[in-house]
């Protein structure tokens, strides 16, 4: 009979959870009859969180100019620049700040290295939130994103080969290491800090899933539950899929659940990305093991 596997850990990170409190309170502590609590950008990347919260009230904005002055504003799990914090303040709006504390550390080490005078490289991808707060950190021309060993012989010389590194939290540990070692191979002067790289709840998952595929006694398929939003929910199912997976996938909801054509397999794990719910979880997975233990895929 084909096994589901749960694979740990799963569920919420500390940020995220930190972050999910951060919103409840601010949402619980309106006077009736008020406006909406505004959050720039989502809160973290999960469809079901910021559904959940948007039914509550809360209103998701893109720039500050969307919020009405001295109006509460969350800042997202995933940082802002210094920038935002000084516009934020121009405008009188009461700040939550629901930064992740990882996310923090990293914008540590960059304003450490900008005030060095160091060129600053931020592995990640250009387009996330998180690199966006982070490069705000350091003036622009001393930062450059990169996301691939091509990213990388694109640099231009730094004197000395001198620079300062940070990646993305969220990224996959196997990439961020790719990246790296083409750094090192080219630039001799690198600086770098385990405070201001992939967390340790996207390493921990990432490693619990390249060690169940790895130890399956045979093929195995794993199921990714989160949004594709989500960088670190989407490094989940690269890195079960990297590891010899027969079969992935990664499913947001339990409509997409529903929809997913399992193949015949003795072994399926699943998790979830660091910003799922476990009601999530726990749903699909007895959804997932009436289908697969019940032999109705």
């Amino acid at each position: 009979m084909p096994v589901l596997h749960v694979i740990e850990p799963h569920g919420f990170c500390s940020g995220v959870k930190a972050a999910a409190e951060a919103a409840a309170k601010a949402l619980d502590s309106r006077p009736d009859g008020a406006g909406g609590v505004y959050c720039l950008h989502e809160l973290v990347h999960n469809s079901i969180v910021v559904e959940g919260l948007r039914a509550r009230g809360m209103v998701f904005v893109d720039s500050l100019s969307g919020v009405p002055r001295g109006a509460t504003v969350l800042f997202s799990a995933h940082g802002v620049s210094p920038a935002v914090r000084a516009e934020a303040e121009s405008r009188g709006l009461d700040v939550v700040d629901a930064t992740c504390p990882f996310v923090t550390r990293v914008h540590r080490e960059v304003r450490a290295y900008a005030q060095d005078g160091l060129p600053v490289v931020i592995i990640g991808n250009a387009g996330h939130a998180e690199v966006a707060g982070t490069a705000g950190e350091a003036p622009p021309e001393l930062v450059h994103v990169v996301n691939s060993a091509a990213d990388v012989a694109a640099l231009p010389d730094f004197p000395g080969g001198a620079a300062g590194v940070v990646a993305q939290t969220t990224l996959g540990t196997d990439d961020v290491e790719a990246v790296l070692s083409a750094l090192r191979a080219r630039f001799g002067g690198l600086r770098t800090s385990p405070a201001a790289s992939v967390c340790y709840a996207t390493r921990d998952r990432q490693r619990a899933v390249r060690e169940y595929v790895r130890s399956a006694p045979g093929p195995c398929g794993v199921v990714v539950l989160g949004s594709p939003e989500s960088s670190n929910t989407r490094r989940l199912a690269e890195t079960a899929r990297a590891a010899g997976a027969a079969f992935t996938a990664l499913a947001g909801d339990m409509a997409g659940l529903s929809a997913l054509d399992l193949p015949e397999l003795g072994f399926f794990g699943i998790t979830s990305g660091a910003s799922t719910p476990e009601e999530f979880l726990e749903s699909a997975v007895a959804a997932l093991r009436g289908r697969i233990e019940g032999g109705c895929r």
